[in-house]
């Protein structure tokens, strides 16, 4: 999307930690890296509560970076959309997550009126082999008139 981006990572991080303070319980551990037109990303700090037996990032830990990184990316590009709600979300494990941090990459893929698309990548910090991989739409509030 080659328009101006609308919040920073900054403002971002500042507008999840007002809107949906929950977030944080049990300590932060998800926090927005890179805000740019190219790819938003995230990093998910995870910790033992955040693995399943055989020491791997569980799913459904890996499920809520893929949507809240999502929803980071339609932030940066349309603002502080707090009633935008995820409507659809695929997501293929693609191998085991080894313990420690994982990065998010998400870039919008369509933008229409109601409807914002967005693909998700994931993989362990320092590594480029993916993790999972996740397809999220959203459902825009309507348009103040």
């Amino acid at each position: 999307m080659s328009h101006k981006l609308k919040m920073t990572a900054e403002e971002i991080a500042g507008f999840l930690d007002a809107e949906y303070p929950e977030m944080h319980e049990g300590g932060q551990t998800i926090f927005v890296e890179t805000v740019d037109h190219a790819a938003i990303s995230t990093r998910f700090k995870a910790g033992e509560r955040h693995l399943r037996p055989g020491g791997t990032v569980s799913g459904p830990w890996q499920f809520t970076l893929a949507d809240i990184t999502g929803f980071v990316a339609l932030l940066a590009h349309l603002g502080p959309v707090a009633l935008a709600v995820t409507t659809s979300a695929t997501i293929n494990f693609l191998r085991r997550p080894p313990p420690g941090d994982l990065i998010a990459t998400a870039r919008i893929l369509k933008k229409g009126r109601s409807l914002v698309v967005v693909d998700v990548s994931i993989a362990p910090a320092g590594s480029a082999d993916l993790v999972s991989h996740a397809v999220l739409t959203y459902s825009l509030p309507p348009a103040k008139q």
